[in-house]
Parts: structure tokens; sequence; C-alpha cells
């Protein structure tokens, strides 16, 4: 049975690009349906797109093999204790989880592990002897699964402390910023244009007959592709600043 797979893809904000993990997920997983998200934050629950993907993969794991590929553990969970229960959750409901660039907590590298455990109980007739080397199966049995969990852990605890670090920077970095008496954001009060509001303004000023053109305002508007209200304020603003 084949498998399928599911590639997800997060962001934090639109400005960020998410081709890079789309393209490596592809690029081992070339069938692989590819989900995409923006979404800022830790926590998993406000992930649309991946409460979707997960009612889905759960319910078409429960006849058929399913696959999720992540480019990295950070793109699955930034909350360690999170991140290891759905782990753990995703495994019992028989869903197999890649992450390329951590592949040493796959699901299959822990399902190896629990694989490997000891499966003899030692029944000599000694029950002293029975006892004491049972007794070291089942704790070498447990010692193979912690170390496995441990490996998981220390994977989600290292991408929750790159956000902690990213988040210390920025606030160190804004504070020096401040002490060096620069303006961090912009000034109360301050009026600001952008580039949009420019460009509106002069097809305004170069088509409306209240200006240089003959164009009405319903026809300025829909030429600059602004709104109504931006179309009226921007046009007092013009007046104004000819009657100055």
């Amino acid at each position: 049975m084949e498998y399928i797979d599911y590639g997800y893809c997060r962001i934090s904000t639109p400005k960020q690009n998410i081709d890079r993990q789309e393209r490596n997920i592809l690029d081992v997983f070339p069938n692989a349906h590819i989900v995409k998200e923006t979404f800022t934050g830790t926590k998993i629950n406000g992930r649309k797109d991946w409460n979707k993907l997960y009612k889905l993969a759960t319910q078409e794991a429960q006849t058929k093999k399913v696959r999720i590929i992540f480019d990295s553990v950070s793109r699955f969970s930034r909350n360690a204790d999170e991140g290891c229960e759905l782990y753990e959750d995703l495994f019992n409901r028989n869903i197999t989880l890649v992450f390329l660039k951590e592949p040493h907590i796959n699901t299959e590298v822990y399902k190896q592990a629990l694989q490997n455990q000891i499966d003899i109980k030692l029944n000599t007739g000694n029950r002293a002897t029975d006892e004491f080397i049972n007794n070291i199966i089942e704790a070498l049995n447990k010692y193979t699964i912690d170390l496995a969990k441990a490996q998981i852990r220390i994977a989600f605890e290292q991408a929750e402390k790159e956000v902690l670090d990213l988040h210390q920077r920025t606030s160190e970095g804004i504070k020096t910023a401040k002490l060096n008496g620069k303006q961090i954001g912009r000034v109360k009060g301050n009026k600001y244009t952008t580039k949009k509001e420019l460009a509106a303004k002069e097809i305004i000023l170069r088509n409306s007959k209240d200006f240089n053109g003959t164009n009405s305002d319903t026809e300025v508007m829909r030429i600059a592709g602004i709104s109504r209200n931006s179309f009226y304020k921007y046009k007092a603003e013009l007046k104004e600043a000819a009657e100055q």
C-alpha cells in the first residue's frame, strides 16, 4: 500500500517566503499534497489549515497509510510540550511524520526503537535469577524508549529556544536603539504618505475635472483603483494644498 503524502509549510508573516519549504519537501516527496499556512505564534491551536489537515489525515489513516512531511521540526511546533504531545498523538494514530532537517526523530526511527525492545521473559525455575534478569530486561526496554523520547523532546525544545532567543534579541535591539536616541516606529501625530497614495493623487490631478482632467469622480476612482472614501480624502487634501 502506497503512502498518501502531505507536506505542511508554515510561515509567520506574509513577508516571509514559503517557497523554500515547499521546494525542499517536493524534492524528496514529489507527489506530496502541499498545505501552506501563515500563522504567527508558537501555539498549535488556531492554525486553521493545520487543523483541517489533522482532521483529514487522522480519518484517512484509519484505512490508508498517511505521511506528513515538514521541512523542519519548527514548522510542526515551537512549543516543546505541545509538540511532544501532538507527535505522540499522531504516532498512535498510525500517521508517519517526516522531518527533513531532523531525520533522527522521524516516527519510523521512534517505531524502530519500540521494535528493538527485548521481548523475552526468563523462566528457568529459579525465582531469584528470573526476577533479577527480567528486571534488567525491563530496565533496558524502558531506557530504549526514554532515550527515543528524549531525542524528540530535545528537538522541540531547541525549536522553542530559537523563538525565545529571537524575541530576546529583538527586545534588546529595540532597547539599544532607544538608548542611542533612535526613533522606533512612527512618531505619533506625524502624517505618512504611502507610494500607493502618491500614485493615486497623481492620477486624480491628471484626470479629475476638478483639476487638470475631464473625468468624473466615478471614472477617476476606477482609473486609480481606490475606494470612494480614499478618493474624496485625497481630493480634499489636494485642494487644501492648492489653496496654501
